[in-house]
C-alpha cells in the first residue's frame, strides 16, 4: 500500500490517509502492510517494551513467585502443590476464555480512541483492583476469585496490546518490532521474578506495587502512541454464532494458522510444565533453604539467555526473510535444555539449563511473534485472532498446574522433564508444513 504525503482536507489529523486505515480494516490479511502508524514504527517500537513490562512483570512475579508463597504461608506447606494447582488451573482456564472474547470486543469497538486504547486502560485499572484484592484474600476460594479476576482483566489489556503490530507495522520491520516486544515480554516475566522475590515477605505491598506499575506504564503508551479512530468503521451486528466462532479457527481454511498454533501450544506446555513449579523444585527437588536468595540469581541467568538470543534473532529473521528455522531451532533447544537437570539433579545443572532455555526461548519469542502474525486470516479480527492464538500459551497453564501436579505426585518432580522434553520436540517440527512463511 501507499500513503499519501499530505493529509487529506476532512480527515483526523492524527492520520495521514484514513482512507487506507479504512480499506484495511476491511480487507487487509495479517501478511499485508497496515497504513503508516499515527505517530510512528520508531516510537510505536520504543514503547512497547515498558508496555509489555507493565504486564508481564506481573505474569512473572504472582504465578512464580508471591502466589505460591502466599497459599504455603496461608494453607499450609503440606498441601501447597494440590492448592496451587487449583488456584492456577482454574484462573488461567478463564484466562483462556478472556483474551479471544476481549479480542473480538475490540475488533469492534468503535471510538475516537481506536479499538485497543480503551481496552488496555480499562483492562490495567481493573486489574490493579483484583490484584489487590487478591492482596487481601484469607480463603482459599476468595485467592481463586481474585486470582481469576486478575487474570480476565489483564488479559483484557493484552489482547488489544497484541494487535497492535499486524495493526500498525509493516511486515518487514516485524521481527524488529516483536525482538523488542519479546524483551518487554520476557524481561517482564524474569525481571517480575526477581522483583517478586525482593516482596518475599510481605507479599500484600507486592501485589499493590505491581498494579500501580502496570497502569502507569500502559496509561503513557496509549498517550505516546494514539491508535487510529475507529469511529467511522462500519459497525459490525452481533451474532451469536460469531460469539462461539471467537474461539475457533478453521484448520482447513486457514492450515498455516493451525500449525503455528500447534507449535507455540507444544512448546508452551512443555515449558510451563517445567518452569510453573521452580519455587517447589527449588525447595523440594534441589533442597534449596532460601529459595528467595536464588531466584533473583536464576533470573539474571535466565534474562541473560534470552536478551542474547532475542536481540540477534529478530532483525536477523527480518534480514534473511525467514522465521520458520528460527523457531524451529528454538523449540528443539528449550527441550533438549531439560536433559539436563532430569539426569544431573542439582542447583548447577538448573543453572546451566536455565541459560540454555533462556536462549531457545527467547528466540522463540522473538520470531514466533513475528511469524504468528503473518498467517492471521483478517484484519478486521487482528485481535479475535490473536487471543485464539494466545490460547496457546493460556492453554497450557490452565492444563500444566493440574498435569504437572499430578505427574509430580506419582512419579516426583523428576517426572516433569522428559515430558517437557517431548512436547518441545514436537513444537519444533509443527511449523514446517507452513507455507505462507518461509
Amino acid at each position: 500500500m501507499t500513503t499519501a504525503s499530505t493529509p487529506q482536507p476532512a480527515a483526523d489529523p492524527r492520520l495521514d490517509e484514513p482512507e487506507e486505515a479504512l480499506a484495511f480494516f476491511e480487507e487487509a490479511a495479517g501478511n499485508e502492510d497496515p497504513p503508516t502508524p499515527i505517530k510512528g514504527v520508531r516510537r510505536l517500537m520504543g514503547w512497547i517494551i515498558p508496555a509489555n513490562l507493565g504486564i508481564f512483570l506481573i505474569w512473572g512475579a504472582v504465578p512464580g513467585i508471591l502466589l505460591p508463597a502466599q497459599i504455603a504461608a496461608q494453607f499450609g506447606e503440606a498441601d501447597k502443590i494440590a492448592n496451587l494447582a487449583i488456584v492456577m488451573t482454574i484462573g488461567a482456564f478463564f484466562s483462556m476464555l478472556a483474551q479471544p472474547i476481549a479480542g473480538q470486543i475490540s475488533d469492534r469497538t468503535r471510538s475516537r480512541f481506536g479499538r485497543r486504547a480503551p481496552w488496555i486502560f480499562m483492562g490495567a485499572l481493573a486489574g490493579g483492583l483484583a490484584l489487590v484484592g487478591l492482596a487481601f484474600a484469607d480463603s482459599l476460594v476468595g485467592v481463586v476469585i481474585a486470582w481469576t479476576l486478575v487474570q480476565i482483566t489483564y488479559n483484557f489489556a493484552q489482547g488489544p496490546l497484541s494487535a497492535v503490530m499486524p495493526d500498525r507495522v509493516p511486515v518487514k520491520r516485524r521481527g524488529t518490532f516483536a525482538t523488542l516486544s519479546g524483551i518487554g515480554l520476557m524481561v517482564g516475566a524474569l525481571g517480575g521474578q526477581i522483583v517478586g522475590s525482593m516482596f518475599y515477605g510481605s507479599i500484600a505491598a507486592g501485589y499493590v506495587t505491581f498494579a500501580v506499575f502496570s497502569l502507569l506504564m500502559l496509561s503513557l503508551f496509549i498517550v505516546f502512541n494514539p491508535d487510529y479512530s475507529s469511529k467511522d468503521l462500519e459497525p459490525e451486528p452481533f451474532k451469536f454464532g460469531d460469539f462461539l466462532r471467537t474461539f475457533w479457527v478453521s484448520p482447513i481454511k486457514h492450515p498455516d494458522f493451525f500449525w503455528a498454533f500447534t507449535g507455540r501450544l507444544l512448546l508452551y506446555t512443555g515449558y510451563f510444565a517445567v518452569t510453573g513449579y521452580q519455587l517447589y523444585l527449588l525447595t523440594d527437588y534441589f533442597g534449596v533453604e532460601r529459595p528467595q536468595d536464588v531466584i533473583p540469581m536464576l533470573g539474571l541467568i535466565s534474562l541473560a539467555g534470552i536478551l542474547i538470543a532475542t536481540i540477534v534473532s529478530g532483525p536477523l529473521s527480518d534480514k534473511l526473510g525467514r522465521r520458520k528455522i528460527f523457531v524451529f531451532v528454538s523449540s528443539a533447544v528449550t527441550g533438549l535444555a531439560f536433559l539436563l537437570p532430569w539426569v544431573w539433579p542439582d542447583l548447577t545443572a538448573w543453572m546451566i539449563m536455565t541459560f540454555i532455555s533462556g536462549l531457545g526461548f527467547g528466540m522463540f519469542q522473538a520470531v514466533d511473534t513475528a511469524l504468528m502474525s503473518e498467517v492471521l486470516p483478517s484484519a478486521k479480527s487482528f485481535a479475535k485472532d490473536l487471543g485464539v492464538v494466545n490460547i496457546a500459551a493460556t492453554l497450557p497453564q490452565t492444563l500444566a498446574p493440574g498435569v504437572a501436579g499430578a505427574i509430580v505426585l506419582a512419579f516426583g518432580f523428576e517426572g516433569l522433564f522428559p515430558v517437557a522434553i517431548v512436547l518441545s520436540i514436537l513444537g519444533a517440527f509443527a511449523v514446517w508444513p507452513i507455507k505462507a512463511v518461509k
